[in-house]
């Protein structure tokens, strides 16, 4: 068992991509925690949008000037990832209900496995409820302007990827 620091957190996501509602994520938390880490899942099972080096470019872009917050990639099991670099806090946001139950039951799963690794949730900015990476890709294969939501680099890359514009 590693030792966890509790003034360490780690905030993971696909972040494909990130959206505001994740950078007002990021922000709040740091203002609990003097260390930050942004941390993509790498998921070979499932393919995204953005490869996980253009996610982590959007993100240093995005995030790049916060102090105290660290931008990087993981495989495998977030509470392991968590514990192996002494992170005693794994932060998650919620939107809705529906992100409640499914994040309760992973929190409870993931007590069992690493009982010294906490989960603190967050909840999403009133402004940014109901934004998810899939609806905005969603706008945006429809010619909608989804600058409002997302960074402008974001904003950019979605609209080359998806051909749009």
């Amino acid at each position: 068992m590693t030792k966890t620091s509790k003034g360490l957190a780690v905030f993971p996501a696909s972040f494909d991509p990130v959206t505001n509602g994740h950078i007002d994520l990021v922000r709040r938390a740091q203002r609990v925690f003097p260390e930050l880490v942004v941390a993509v899942a790498r998921n070979v099972d499932k393919k995204g949008t953005f490869t996980v080096d253009e996610r982590l470019e959007m993100l240093e872009a995005a995030l790049g000037d916060l102090e105290g917050v660290r931008i990087t990639s993981f495989s495998g099991l977030m509470v392991d990832y968590a514990e192996s670099i002494g992170a005693g806090v794994v932060i998650r946001g919620l939107r809705a209900n529906a992100d409640f139950e499914y994040e309760f039951e992973m929190t409870l799963m993931n007590r069992h496995m690493k009982p010294q690794v906490e989960t603190l949730f967050l909840m999403t900015g009133q402004e940014y409820f109901y934004v998810s990476s899939s609806r905005l890709k969603e706008l945006v294969s429809f010619g909608t302007d989804i600058s409002e939501w997302v960074p402008p680099i974001v904003a950019e890359n979605l609209k080359k990827k998806l051909g749009v514009g």
